[in-house]
């Protein structure tokens, strides 16, 4: 199987269209023939991801990779940054505003499930300019390559 790429945008504060991007790179993956279990912790990862981005940026993208072993999925938006990574990496913390809980969102679990979904996974921020999240997810488990 050839890479396959693709690329989403991701609007600031656009709730009606938060979670098309983690939708559409689901059906992707269905259609690929990914393993089932492989795209439910995808979906829920990507979805994580693109709502931070609605939620905490000024916008952003994100990437998905797929090849034959593993798909990489890379979030990266515009924005205040992550003043505390370890400190937002702790479930139940959230800096969302009291409008965006009204909506039932910003509960401070999206990096943690983000982090269980994955296996393998980064984030870098900077303060003032931009977050990063990259995930890896083995489509292989590393034990049956073996």
């Amino acid at each position: 199987m050839k890479d396959i790429r693709l690329e989403y945008e991701v609007i600031k504060d656009d709730f009606i269209k938060a979670g098309e991007a983690s939708s559409k790179i689901k059906k992707v993956l269905k259609r690929l023939g990914v393993d089932p279990s492989v795209i439910r912790r995808v979906a829920i990862a990507t979805y994580e991801a693109e709502m931070n981005i609605v939620i905490h940026s000024e916008g952003g993208n994100i990437e998905v990779v797929v090849d034959p072993e593993r798909i990489q999925v890379i979030a990266k938006d515009q924005g205040p940054g992550i003043e505390d990574v370890h400190l937002a990496m702790r479930e139940g913390y959230s800096t969302a505003p009291h409008r965006v809980r009204e909506l039932g969102f910003g509960a401070g679990m999206g990096l943690p499930n983000i982090k269980r979904c994955s296996d393998e996974f980064s984030i870098e921020s900077i303060v003032g300019s931009f977050t990063e999240v990259k995930i890896i997810i083995y489509q292989i488990s590393k034990q049956s390559a073996q």
